[in-house]
């Protein structure tokens, strides 16, 4: 009789962390800190397969608006508009709360309207809770590095000298997101981006 298996994988955030004190000692002041990612984080950055959140995120001082502007992030992203039914957020949220008590805490969040990216819209009549898009996240063409050849970023450092590849990267995947381009043959869009970038602003 075969038996079935069950496969349970684990990652962490942190690969590891490094503290440098003045003068070596225990109790010296701290001159910096060496953190190194971990792959799984790393590739997902390399990838654009991690949501960037709003600086103002920080400013939202309670936990379930943090929550749900994440949430907002991920489901409404670039969308203008995106609705779901409130106990069902609720379930996403991972709140540990009575759905009249959530419901208290949508509303009153719509009513003070100071969530990053997105405005809230409470349908009692439905008990569905839209997002709107306050227009401050954009659509961005999915081009994934995977796509570009081995050696792109070798040339992209000889097509744009003294800029970091990293963010011409970044500029140029907004751009195609902006524009709506999606290039056949991403490498050669990408480096003929990166000279164009170079040739009007020179080096850093």
């Amino acid at each position: 009789m075969g038996h079935r298996l069950q496969k349970t994988g684990f990652f962490h955030l942190i690969e590891s962390a490094a503290i440098v004190r003045h003068q070596g000692r225990a109790d010296g002041r701290i001159m910096h800190v060496d953190v190194e990612i971990s792959e799984w984080i790393f590739n997902s950055i390399r990838r654009n397969q991690v949501l960037t959140l709003s600086r103002d995120y920080f400013r939202l001082r309670k936990p379930i608006e943090r929550r749900i502007y994440e949430l907002a992030r991920k489901m409404c992203g670039p969308q203008e508009r995106f609705e779901i039914g409130l106990e069902k957020l609720l379930k996403r949220s991972g709140a540990r709360t009575q759905l009249k008590r959530f419901r208290h805490t949508v509303r009153e969040i719509e009513a003070n309207d100071h969530l990053p990216d997105y405005s809230i819209e409470f349908d009692s009549a439905r008990d569905v809770v839209i997002f709107r898009n306050r227009g401050s996240v954009s659509s961005v063409v999915e081009i994934y590095e995977d796509k570009l050849d081995s050696d792109a970023y070798d040339h992209a450092r000889e097509a744009a000298s003294g800029w970091d590849v990293r963010f011409l990267e970044n500029e140029w995947r907004k751009w195609c997101g902006d524009e709506e381009i999606e290039p056949k043959h991403p490498t050669r869009h990408f480096l003929k981006f990166c000279k164009s970038w170079f040739d009007r602003r020179g080096r850093p």
